[in-house]
């Protein structure tokens, strides 16, 4: 009874024999496809932690990549000068009017400003070279400042003002120093200026507000992303204000009113369909229909909501589905015992445990619209548009299209404004999710 009979047969002679196995080389069989099976496993395990570690790695070294190109974005540098607002520049005539406050010359005050720098310098063409060492947009802001402050003509500030992309360039080390005066933005003489500038103190990098505060710009130093952001904020509330009712209604007349026949099973063949579909295709609807057809303003928030509402829908309502679904059956089987009707019970019952579900459905379903850039660029949102704007019809680009168009620059200063305008797309992106947690954990319930 300890032991394993086996048949075996001799070719031979043609009869069958019988050898007893031994309960040792059972052991060492079921013991050899022991070490087999947890080999196996154990190489299983370790295929799937280095696919999690290469996966890990590629994202870190993504992420790595972005924020050490985009930190600089944040940052601009500025020159430090003592300003005289001369009233014969800005208001000769002494009338203090907007009309001649707005067409005085400002480039001329900082010119000379600069100029006090650097008393040496004479002649039109170097005086021209030290005035390139500005920002073009630097006259601007004394604009602003003198027309909201007509008291200031005739008396000295000190400020900073902001330096041309070049000196930016060369002071965050993005320029090697040692190539040819032909290879390198700034001339010889630029640089011995930018040398003593930044010696004295009065060359410093500091925290670029015009990057959160302004659209784009042809100048690298100029261009910020508030314009794209206030596109885009625009854009989401409107097609979030559009799609989530509609896909909410349209799953709960679907999961829990509609009748089961061939139509319905169409209509869900069809909303399935939908989610696959490439979003250009909905660009090209958005530009046939809404801009062609019914003549609505290209590159305005109003289309590329609309647009997106089309192209988020299917997520939703598959989303707002699943969550209908997931409501046990025994809740709608007490509601309608206490004699509750139909839509008592989805209204007072099903929608609010499912409403979780529902918004976390939304949020991935706007989070992909955020990032869409296809069906926008077909709807005419890569304009170049320097504004901010101001409503749903204005016109306004968004994130992931300034993104791009910063990306197809040739300027140098360009490649750190299109990773910080990434890192800012994620900030956004990063809110949205935590917003879709935070609201999960606040409605959902347990049962």
């Amino acid at each position: 009874m300890n032991s394993t009979s086996e048949v075996t047969h001799s070719p031979a002679s043609g009869n069958a024999g019988v050898r007893l196995v031994t309960p040792q080389e059972t052991q060492a069989i079921v013991a050899k496809s022991l070490r087999r099976r947890y080999w196996a496993e154990r190489r299983f395990r370790a295929y799937g932690a280095a696919a999690v570690l290469l996966g890990v790695l590629f994202v870190l070294f993504l992420f790595t990549t972005i924020f050490s190109n985009g930190v600089g974005a944040f940052q601009q540098a500025q020159i430090q000068l003592d300003v005289f607002y001369d009233p014969e520049l800005i208001d000769p005539a002494g009338t203090r009017a907007a009309d001649d406050l707005a067409v005085a010359d400002y480039g001329a005050i900082l010119r000379a400003s600069l100029q006090k720098e650097f008393p040496e310098v004479a002649g039109r063409r170097d005086k021209r070279e030290l005035a390139r060492l500005l920002s073009s947009s630097a006259p601007f802001v004394l604009q602003e400042r003198v027309q909201a402050n007509p008291a200031l003509i005739g008396t000295r500030d000190t400020l900073w003002v902001i330096a041309s992309d070049a000196v930016d360039l060369m002071k965050k080390e993005k320029i090697d120093r040692s190539l040819p005066a032909e290879q390198r933005p700034l001339s010889d003489q630029q640089l011995a200026w930018f040398d003593a500038l930044t010696e004295r103190g009065d060359l410093e990098l500091k925290f670029n507000r015009t990057f959160f505060t302004t659209g784009d710009s042809r100048d690298p130093e100029n261009a910020g992303v508030w314009g794209a952001v206030m596109g885009s904020v625009f854009m989401l509330l409107l097609t979030l204000l559009l799609s989530f009712p509609i896909g909410v209604a349209t799953a709960i007349y679907l999961e829990e009113f509609a009748p089961r026949n061939r139509w319905t099973d169409l209509v869900e063949v069809n909303i399935n369909n939908l989610a696959a579909v490439p979003s250009i295709v909905f660009g090209l609807l958005g530009l046939a229909v809404f801009i062609n057809f019914f003549g609505l303003p290209r590159s305005a928030p109003l289309v590329g909501a609309l647009v997106l509402t089309l192209l988020t829908l299917p997520t939703i309502i598959i989303a707002s589905r699943a969550a209908i679904k997931s409501v046990p059956p025994s809740i709608r089987e007490a509601a309608l015992g206490m004699g509750a009707s139909k839509i008592q019970t989805v209204a007072h019952h099903v929608l609010p445990l499912a409403l979780p579900g529902m918004l976390t459905g939304t949020i991935i379903g706007m989070a992909r619209a955020l990032g869409e850039s296809a069906p926008l660029l077909m709807i005419g949102m890569v304009a170049f548009i320097v504004d901010v704007p101001q409503g749903f019809t204005d016109p306004s680009t968004v994130l992931p299209v300034q993104i791009y168009l910063w990306s197809d620059s040739p300027e140098r200063g360009f490649v750190e404004k299109t990773s910080g305008a990434i890192i800012v797309l994620l900030a956004f992106l990063v809110v949205m999710n935590a917003a879709a947690v935070i609201l999960r954990n606040k409605f959902e319930k347990r049962w």
